[in-house]
């Protein structure tokens, strides 16, 4: 079965490059009918962080990420969590030691400073003498019976026969060792593994088929690849994700809040238009043909392209259900570059998430309902924040909206009166004469008493704008002023949704209101019209 583990730490919040790694993982299992674990990889102590766990479960199921084995899902795999694996890790580097390709190191933090600066002053680009490896077993047994801390090295200078170092995504990779500290730790002084050991057991010991992880761990690929045959044991497939960096082009860190998935969250971003964008990052790339495999003698960290052609890839804002994403991605179309995340992109796409959510059955009454708190508490003494008006709201905003959070910023005038004393709004009857600008409300308060409310409300778009065009033409004045005037009575904002669509919001009763109060600005020194 393929089998595939989304392996984060519990350092922090979940961030949109953790988010986009899951999500990969979740694509690439379900394409391939497999399955994938949610395993928490918590040997750093030191900067595991309280309820970080719980946190990247709920932004998993926030963003309908299910896993099918992990902490609360029990499995044929278990346990989940690294730090219940312990005595798995002492057991795979026992048998490196005993086989010769792992021993112990007694060095202490200063001795391995010294060490390494000595080296550098010589001008080796080594880290480490190997000083322990030369220690006699009796030695070792003796430092050991006496408590003396100590770590396990592999000896990095036997070199294992194994095929070329392939990934999914970069092709043919040529030894990158050289890039590497002399002689990795694998365990600890705190009998915890480092990641290089962790990844392998458990990978192994869990029946990993594929494993997608960040293209920081490509340069140790080859180390882990040697562990592998150290060990015989036979390794998975391996796909590095490139990387997500921030605006500015830096990494993406959790230690940057705005890349909190927990902040997409709360903000209201829809979470199937969040993976939409994490997936299109870097996803559409178009690869000429495969390199020939790289020979031993060949440079290090050299990447080859993958041996795919990629005809009709999605481009960057390309609108995708989750479902249509995993019948679609290919690993072999992912770039070979750090891709920026630009928000404007997502602004985009969750629009017409929205848009297709609320045209879909039951809809506009989850996104109401959803929304429905926000709006009252931006509203606290209104008796409009009503989920119907909220569903209006939504109707009246269709492809402006960008947020579903962001209804009071478009439309507050659906639900408290017209602010009148903003700088926007002065700006917008200057210089029209109040008289002018009394007789353009008037003529419009004639419209829609003509015939009545019914009337104005049954009656065609088409046919209630020859109406105001007709009263224009009569004042003698432009569009432009005569719907300015209108648009600062009924909302006070320069841009919204048009004016008939606006009041057929309102109401009757509450568009005759705001007009009449509108006549009055002068009296209350609101009026825009300069002496």
């Amino acid at each position: 079965m393929v089998l595939l583990r989304f392996a984060p730490s519990p350092t922090g919040p979940l961030h949109l490059g953790g988010l986009r790694m899951a999500l990969y993982n979740h694509l690439y299992a379900r394409k391939l009918q497999g399955k994938w674990i949610l395993r928490v990889e918590d040997t750093d102590t030191t900067r595991s962080v309280p309820g970080s766990v719980e946190g990247i479960q709920k932004a998993l199921s926030w963003a309908g990420l299910d896993y099918d084995y992990g902490p609360g899902k029990d499995g044929p795999h278990g346990p989940y969590f690294q730090s219940e694996r312990r005595d798995l890790y002492r057991s795979y580097a026992n048998r490196l030691i005993d086989s010769g390709h792992a021993y112990r190191c007694f060095c202490s933090a200063d001795e391995l400073a010294d060490i390494k600066a000595r080296l550098a002053r010589s001008g080796s680009n080594n880290t480490y003498d190997k000083k322990c490896l030369h220690l006699s077993d009796e030695e070792v047994a003796r430092k050991v019976r006496a408590g003396e801390k100590h770590v396990v090295r592999i000896n990095d200078g036997i070199v294992p026969t194994r095929p070329p170092t392939h990934d999914i995504v970069y092709g043919y990779v040529r030894d990158a060792h050289l890039s590497l500290a002399t002689d990795p730790v694998l365990l600890k002084t705190d009998q915890f593994p480092t990641y290089h050991l962790a990844s392998v057991v458990d990978d192994h010991e869990m029946g990993i088929t594929h494993v997608l992880r960040g293209e920081e761990w490509l340069p140790s690929l080859p180390l882990h690849l040697d562990l592998y045959t150290h060990l015989n044991l036979t390794p998975p497939e391996f796909a590095h994700i490139p990387l997500l960096l921030n605006p500015d082009k830096s990494k993406m860190s959790k230690r940057n809040g705005d890349v909190q998935v927990v902040d997409y969250m709360r903000r209201g971003w829809e979470p199937q238009a969040i993976l939409n964008w994490l997936a299109l990052a870097g996803w559409g790339a178009k690869h000429e043909s495969e390199q020939a495999i790289p020979s031993e003698s060949s440079s290090s960290s050299s990447r080859s392209p993958s041996p795919h052609r990629l005809e009709d890839a999605p481009d960057s804002t390309h609108l995708m259900t989750l479902s249509e994403m995993i019948e679609a991605f290919d690993l072999s179309a992912l770039t070979h570059r750090s891709s920026v995340l630009d928000v404007t992109k997502l602004e985009y796409i969750n629009k017409h998430h929205l848009m297709k959510l609320w045209s879909n059955p039951g809809g506009l009454d989850e996104l109401a309902n959803r929304v429905h708190g926000i709006v009252k508490e931006a509203f606290k003494a209104s008796p409009y924040t009503t989920v119907e008006n909220i569903k209006m709201a939504i109707t009246l905003l269709e492809g402006r909206l960008t947020n579903i959070h962001d209804i009071p910023l478009h439309a507050p005038y659906l639900f408290i009166d017209s602010d009148w004393t903003s700088e926007e709004a002065k700006s917008m009857i200057q210089n029209i004469p109040t008289e002018k600008r009394l007789h353009i409300i008037d003529a419009f308060k004639t419209i829609i008493q003509a015939n009545g409310w019914l009337t104005f409300e049954a009656s065609s778009h088409e046919s209630i704008m020859g109406a105001l065009h007709h009263e224009r033409e009569k004042l003698g004045v432009s569009l432009k002023t005569f719907m300015g005037v209108l648009r600062h009575a009924l909302t006070g904002m320069k841009d919204g949704p048009g004016i008939i669509d606006v009041v057929r919001a309102l109401g009757h009763e509450r568009t005759i209101v705001r007009l009449d109060a509108a006549k009055e600005l002068k009296e209350n020194g609101l009026d825009g019209e300069t002496n």
